[in-house]
């Protein structure tokens, strides 16, 4: 039978685990208010900036050939240099938010190397770093800190590198793949092509349009609002992965909770027998040695 004094022990341990998961999942989901408030915000700003990029792009390369237009609106289904862009969390305790985004990641690198397509990685948090440096991939660019505290600048910094790699030929396609919020208690994997930029992406309405732009002035207004593009579509997947997290760790730390609390149940029942057994074994010696006297 186990030790009253062990069991007693494992009971006082399981019970601490229980407040700390406890705490930890209230502090998620106060996190997760705040940042599902700013998430909507952004979102309402990414889908009209996309909106009025590919109304501007659609209607360019109706007076282009794709030879003369912009090499963000023009697909290439055979990209000789593929950069992928991808977001996981700085830390863990998430159940297995971060692994989805990666085994993602390293479905789309296998894809691209077996046709003979250079891949490299853009990781943004630590938990991808960490995991590709311990496989001896190679990241061409790395952040730690911008995912648990995502910032416009920040972003924009990151993925500079990346759009003017792009624009100069260097790389033909950039993809970004992360692990964004659906709702309290599951999330949704997502990877988008975020250059070229699809043209279909949003219906243009060629009949009437509040868009006036002079013919000279087109190809500096694409590049400069792909790049706010592509910047804020880096900005918002940041928050949309940390709103994910959030409600990752908050079912991971429910999950936990209700699973300690079973174990101190049943240790609490272990105790209770070992301790009903102590009782009856001390009786059984008292009446032995009684009877033994007589």
């Amino acid at each position: 039978m186990a030790n009253l004094k062990e069991i007693s022990r494992q009971i006082k341990s399981v019970t601490n685990t229980q407040k700390t998961t406890k705490a930890m999942k209230l502090v998620s989901s106060s996190k997760l208010r705040k940042t599902l408030e700013l998430s909507e915000q952004a979102k309402s700003y990414a889908l009209k900036i996309n909106e009025v990029l590919s109304e501007i792009a659609a209607r360019v390369s109706n007076v282009h050939s794709d030879d003369n237009l912009n090499r963000a609106f023009v697909p290439n289904e055979n990209p000789k240099t593929v950069d992928i862009v991808f977001v996981t969390a700085d830390k863990g305790l998430c159940g297995g938010f971060n692994m989805t985004t990666i085994k993602e990641v390293r479905k789309l690198i296998q894809e691209y190397t077996d046709n003979g397509t250079i891949v490299r990685l853009r990781a943004a948090g630590r938990k991808g770093i960490d995991y590709f440096n311990f496989q001896g991939r190679e990241l061409l660019d790395s952040i730690v800190g911008m995912t648990s505290a995502p910032t416009y600048e920040k972003a924009s910094d990151f993925i500079d590198d990346a759009f003017e790699d792009f624009n100069n030929g260097t790389t033909d396609k950039v993809i970004m793949v992360y692990n964004g919020f659906y709702n309290m208690l599951s999330q949704e994997l997502k990877t988008k092509n975020l250059l070229p930029i699809a043209l279909d992406e949003v219906a243009v309405d060629n009949t009437s349009s509040m868009l006036d732009i002079e013919p000279d002035d087109d190809e500096a207004i694409l590049t400069d609002l792909t790049a706010k593009y592509v910047v804020f579509n880096m900005y918002y997947s940041l928050i949309d992965s940390l709103a994910a997290e959030h409600s990752a760790r908050m079912s991971a730390m429910d999950n936990a909770t209700s699973n300690a609390k079973e174990r101190v149940n049943d240790l609490t029942i272990e105790f209770n027998k070992a301790r009903q057994a102590a009782i009856t074994t001390e009786l059984i010696e008292i009446i032995s040695g009684v009877e033994a006297l007589k």
